[in-house]
C-alpha cells in the first residue's frame, strides 16, 4: 500500500525575543514511508504530523532566533490537525493548547517523539534555536 504525504517547511526569522518578523514557507510532495525520520530530516526542527504514528501531511518548524520562538499553528492552517510530533533538536520543545504559547506546556524532549497526542490538540508550539 502506498501512502502519499505533503510536507511544508517553515523557517521562522525572529527580530528580538518575541517579535515575529517573517515566515518562510516551502512545500514539497512525496511518498510517505514507515520511517518517521524520512519525513523529518531537518536539523533542530520540530515536525508536526497530521496523522498518528508520523503519517499524513507534515509541518516542519525551525528558527534562527537564539532565544527560540512561539508559533501559532493556526497561522499555518494547522489548528486541530496535529496528531504526532518529532523533535530533532537537542533542546526540548513545548506544545500548548492555547495561542501564543500560553498555559501549561506539553513537553517534547530533545531528540524525542510522540506517536499519538490523543485528545490533546496544540494551538501553538515553542521551538528552540
Amino acid at each position: 500500500m502506498s501512502l502519499r504525504t505533503r510536507t511544508r517547511s517553515v523557517g521562522l526569522l525572529v527580530a528580538g525575543a518575541v517579535s515575529l518578523s517573517s515566515v518562510l514557507v516551502a512545500g514539497a510532495a512525496g511518498p510517505a514511508t514507515a520511517s518517521a525520520s524520512a519525513e523529518c530530516t531537518g536539523v533542530r526542527s520540530l515536525c508536526l504530523f497530521e496523522g498518528a504514528d508520523f503519517t499524513g501531511e507534515v509541518l516542519t518548524l525551525s528558527t534562527p532566533n537564539e532565544s527560540g520562538a512561539c508559533v501559532n499553528v493556526a497561522d499555518h492552517d494547522w489548528a486541530g490537525r496535529v496528531a504526532s510530533v518529532i523533535n530533532t533538536h537537542t533542546q526540548p520543545a513545548a506544545l500548548f493548547a492555547n495561542d501564543d504559547c500560553v498555559g501549561d506546556p506539553f513537553g517534547v524532549p530533545g531528540g524525542g517523539q510522540i506517536g499519538d497526542l490523543g485528545s490533546f490538540s496544540p494551538r501553538s508550539v515553542w521551538i528552540a534555536h
